[in-house]
């Protein structure tokens, strides 16, 4: 999975995983934060309960660590397609550190674009 954003219309987000297990992601995407292309990552599940905030201006994904996960978004503005781009899951720029296997990717998300460092 890629790591999702909306620029015309950023969302802020609290997610929550309702059945199985997921790795939650979300990376500082905002060009003048002092924390741009950081990452931080949660595991969130039906038994921890724990949920995750990410703000406006944050690419988002996760990675599924069980058969089956359901996950509930709160989101602060509605999903306008036409306006999302996203990131890979892999850039080495951000170096995340997924769990377990390699995802199983959808061609757009296998084709997204890397993450653009401040010099």
């Amino acid at each position: 999975r890629g790591l999702h954003f909306q620029v015309k219309y950023p969302q802020a987000k609290l997610l929550r995983c309702l059945k199985g297990k997921v790795f939650d992601v979300a990376v500082d995407i905002r060009q003048n934060s002092p924390t741009y292309g950081q990452w931080v990552g949660e595991e969130l599940s039906e038994d921890n309960k724990y949920q995750l905030f990410i703000p406006e201006g944050f690419a988002h994904g996760y990675y599924v660590m069980s058969e089956i996960a359901e996950i509930a978004y709160k989101c602060s503005e509605i999903y306008h397609p036409e306006a999302e781009q996203g990131i890979r899951w892999n850039d080495p720029n951000i170096a995340i550190e997924w769990p377990g296997l390699k995802p199983i990717l959808s061609d757009r998300d296998a084709n997204l674009q890397y993450l653009t460092v401040n010099q």
